[in-house]
């Protein structure tokens, strides 16, 4: 976990029903969610082993612990998990060396996120080389905190990621609104008792109490993420 979060972004938190914002990377930030898919496809084949459309769905947005042991066992690949999460990484960074495409209305709501000092993590199921790799392309200043999925004890769908970037700007998880786009992500937020706007990359999510389903970042800003966390939303 990283952290650089300035005494003048938690005053302003203060005096705000919003507290932080906490954003996922993969399929929320960034346009990568295919790019994971890719990869598993080629390591499989490298394997001797052809992957199934529908075990996408499976995948999408969870821990590479259990994406890769889910594959295995579909698969029967003779591989372990350890061995095949480094393989996947390592073909996951080559290939996004040359940059990573922003998800539309990501770069404005990062740059209206800023302008107004709210404090914003990235919360990501993803491990710290992989972060740090997507935000040399992104920006690193966007984001006061980012946490990884190897340096958190559980990890998506478990609450402990966001509860730790809410404890790390000292924030309520009640009046955090969390960014997510699969249905592990926003398990993972309401656990943490976080506020959610789901914009579905892989598979749909249905609308619930305290969340809020869109089409993508482009309908999402900060008025429209105070009025989540208000309830006015």
């Amino acid at each position: 976990m990283t952290s650089t979060v300035p005494a003048s972004l938690t005053r302003t938190a203060e005096g705000s029903a919003l507290q932080a914002v906490l954003l996922d990377m993969d399929g929320t930030l960034v346009d990568t969610e295919g790019f994971w898919w890719d990869v598993e496809v080629e390591v499989f084949a490298d394997l001797g082993h052809r992957l199934e459309t529908a075990w996408r769905d499976v995948v999408v947005g969870g821990p590479m612990t259990r994406s890769a042991g889910y594959l295995i066992e579909a698969t029967g690949a003779a591989i372990g998990i350890e061995e095949l999460t480094v393989l996947l990484n390592d073909r996951f960074e080559k290939r996004i060396g040359r940059g990573v495409p922003l998800m539309p209305g990501a770069a404005r709501l990062l740059a209206e996120l800023a302008a107004h000092e709210v404090p914003t993590a990235l919360v990501s199921a993803s491990h710290r080389r992989i972060i740090d790799r997507v935000l040399d392309s992104v920006g690193h200043h966007h984001f006061a905190l980012t946490i990884a999925g190897d340096e958190v004890t559980r990890t998506k769908p478990h609450p402990e990621p966001y509860l730790a970037a809410a404890a790390g700007f000292g924030a309520e998880p009640g009046r955090c609104a969390v960014i997510e786009d699969t249905a592990t992500g926003v398990a993972a937020a309401e656990a943490a008792g976080c506020r959610v706007v789901a914009v579905p990359s892989v598979a749909p999510i249905a609308p619930a109490p305290g969340r809020a389903v869109v089409p993508s970042l482009e309908h999402v800003d900060l008025a429209f993420l105070k009025g989540l966390v208000t309830g006015k939303g």
